[in-house]
């Protein structure tokens, strides 16, 4: 009975919001198994896997809103049924994540303001590369916005942490939540 999950004194939804490539996989990563190391009840909501359940959601405005809106409501049913929610999202439109953050108990936004030539760089799937090329429109930070926080709970740059730094800096804040 030990090992069970426990709830957490504050459940929340942790949000991280970033140009792809700035690291926002890697760090809820993470942080979703450091919360599960901790044996706290915890789960995962990525963009892209959400995405491949939702396979006709669009990347025009209307359907990137769509597609945060639904993240952001079942991130707070679980938060609201005492599951500490962990969510990586491009999230390119403040309006969009203003009103999950109103849905949400408690909303802890994380943005990672990685530069765009470092998250270029790091960009593993060739999107950036693509766009450039005029393969794909509407990418976020080249030629459809990246609409940046203005007063996330966190802002960190991972072009100049590590991950296991980025992980500890968040860890460190959701504490007291634990």
């Amino acid at each position: 009975m030990g090992d069970r999950p426990r709830e957490a004194k504050k459940p929340f939804v942790l949000w991280f919001t970033g140009l792809s490539g700035s690291g926002k996989s890697t760090i809820a990563d993470r942080v979703h198994r450091s919360l599960r190391e901790r044996g706290i009840k915890a789960e995962r909501l990525d963009g892209d896997e959400i995405r491949a359940v939702f396979p006709d959601t669009g990347f025009d405005r209307a359907g990137r809103m769509a597609h945060i809106a639904r993240v952001g409501y079942l991130a707070s049913v679980l938060e609201r049924n005492g599951i500490c929610t962990v969510v990586s999202l491009i999230s390119p439109y403040r309006e969009a994540r203003q009103e999950v953050r109103q849905r949400c108990g408690r909303f802890i936004e994380v943005h990672l303001s990685t530069p765009l030539e470092v998250c270029e760089a790091r960009d593993v799937k060739g999107l950036y590369a693509r766009s450039r090329r005029g393969e794909i429109s509407g990418f976020t930070g080249l030629d459809d916005p990246y609409e940046a926080p203005e007063a996330p709970e966190l802002r960190i740059d991972t072009s100049r942490l590590t991950a296991a730094e980025s992980e500890k800096i968040v860890i460190n804040h959701i504490a007291p939540c634990l």
